[in-house]
């Protein structure tokens, strides 16, 4: 926590991190669009290029603002990740900023108003892909890292400040693990600043206490090597789509609770307070429907929606595969059935812990003589978050209430990241610094990020290095 003495020494530093907002607008607008116009897609062979083409790139731009050294790395043969490093004085906090610059497909081309790859303005927005998750929310560190160094009279930042921008996060972070085990010895961070999350909204602000954790999987269900007629064959065999979809049924009780025996064993319930944190914040549930195009709400029983969206686990059936697909009306049964499943976990939910009820849950779920199959995408994502409480939250809390004049409120975020990965291979605690909005549609048509708040998160950022610049780390490790 921020002691007198310490608050005394950041308020001696330079106190206008931004003398000029219309220059840092206008290189952020600028800047912003031309990352934009790099359609990197991760996943895709058809975007390898553009992959390199933005994280060489992003290199520039933090030699440009001033990192000495700025490195394009990869593990094995995954996409590039930029690392850059920015010593401060000796003893320094050692501070690790992760974001990424992948970027998701653009869907249907037809639901954008604009042209995905090539940046508009609106009013005080900047309509593209990537903009808000995670190209825009990148940038605002570097507008952070200028400030920060310039409001010092040594030139240099008060942290040991390093970042990590990820090449493959929209597609799992397959190489992450392994790319930050091989780089953990110049790493060695004493805290993790993760900046792809948001909050409630300008002007009611709010820090992210966490990320759920994800598990992916994909069911098959074979019932010959061919599609059958339904006219001398049906009520004699197995259908496989009857049988897949029967199971799927019974993925839920009748309350909207995952009947996976023990699913929710690791599960950790919320304290009172954080429920009534939760219940406190401004939610409009029908204006939250709005995009989902959805007339209402179901879930577990006993929860709020905002809780079943940021700390309840959850089991989806996100597709569903089989006969003929085109149009045509042929009575066949079909040879296949196919559904990708998805877990949501909190708490101590494992993804391996998980991914082994599911297949106990199966085995006992299909009829015998059903033949059927389960492909699991492990390691999978752990949920992570950050306790209640920790000294690196009291700081942020402090740099958002000076900005904003008001005490934050609290959320989660109902996605997932790799935040558990980074905890765990680099063996410390994560932050979540990230200003994007609900409304701002990542992941959907007509992404947008709103300028003005990517400028408020700069300055929050230059308030928690300042706080941090005070902090020694090993009272910190000690406090953990």
């Amino acid at each position: 926590m921020t002691t007198p003495a310490r608050e005394q020494d950041r308020q001696n530093q330079q106190p206008d991190a931004f003398p000029d907002q219309g220059a840092e607008r206008a290189w952020f607008v600028r800047t912003l669009s031309d990352w934009i116009a790099i359609p990197s897609i991760s996943g895709s062979d058809e975007h390898r290029a553009a992959v390199e083409e933005s994280a060489a790139w992003f290199a520039e731009r933090l030699r440009e603002t001033g990192f000495p050294t700025v490195e394009v790395v990869r593990s094995g043969a995954g996409s590039p990740a930029v690392l850059a490093e920015w010593p401060g004085p000796p003893g320094a906090l050692r501070v690790l900023v992760y974001g990424h610059h992948d970027v998701q497909p653009t869907g249907d081309p037809a639901e954008w108003r604009t042209e995905p790859f090539r940046a508009e303005e609106a009013g005080d927005r900047v309509l593209g892909r990537g903009a808000v998750d995670d190209k825009g929310q990148m940038l605002f560190h570097l507008l952070a890292a200028r400030a920060h160094v310039a409001s010092r009279a040594e030139r240099a930042p008060g942290i040991h400040l390093m970042l990590l921008a990820e090449g493959e996060e929209e597609i799992g972070s397959p190489t992450l693990g392994s790319l930050l085990a091989e780089h953990a010895e110049l790493l060695r961070p004493d805290l993790i600043v993760i900046s792809d999350t948001g909050i409630w909204s300008p002007d009611h602000p709010t820090v992210c206490l966490g990320m759920r954790g994800l598990l992916r999987a994909t069911v098959t269900v074979r019932g010959g090597s061919a599609d059958v007629h339904a006219g001398s064959f049906g009520g004699t065999v197995h259908n496989p789509a009857v049988e897949l979809t029967r199971v799927l049924a019974a993925l839920h009780d009748d309350e909207g609770r995952v009947a996976i025996p023990g699913f929710y064993d690791a599960v950790v319930e919320p304290t009172a307070r954080e429920r009534e944190r939760y219940a406190g914040l401004p939610f409009d549930e029908a204006r939250w429907l709005g995009p989902a195009a959805r007339a209402g709400v179901f879930g577990e029983a006993g929860y709020s929606t905002l809780e079943r969206a940021w700390i309840r686990p959850t089991a989806e059936v996100n597709a569903i595969r089989a006969g003929d697909l085109n149009g045509s009306a042929r009575t066949i049964i079909p040879q296949a059935a196919e559904a990708h499943v998805s877990f949501r976990l909190v708490g101590d939910q494992s993804p391996a812990v998980v991914a082994d009820q599911f297949r106990d849950f199966l085995t006992t779920a299909f009829r015998p003589g059903v033949g059927w199959e389960l492909d699991v995408d492990l390691p999978g994502v752990p949920p992570c978050g950050v306790p209640d409480g920790h000294w690196a939250l009291e700081e942020l809390v402090a740099a958002m209430t000076e900005e904003f004049g008001r005490e934050p409120g609290y959320t989660r975020d109902g996605g997932s990241g790799p935040g558990a990965t980074l905890q765990s291979v680099l063996g410390c605690p994560v932050i979540f610094v990230g200003m994007g909005q609900s409304s701002d549609g990542a992941h959907g048509p007509n992404e947008g990020v709103t300028v003005g708040l990517m400028l408020t998160a700069a300055r929050v950022t230059v308030g928690l290095w300042d706080r941090l610049a005070q902090v020694r780390p090993e009272p910190m490790r000690r406090r953990e």
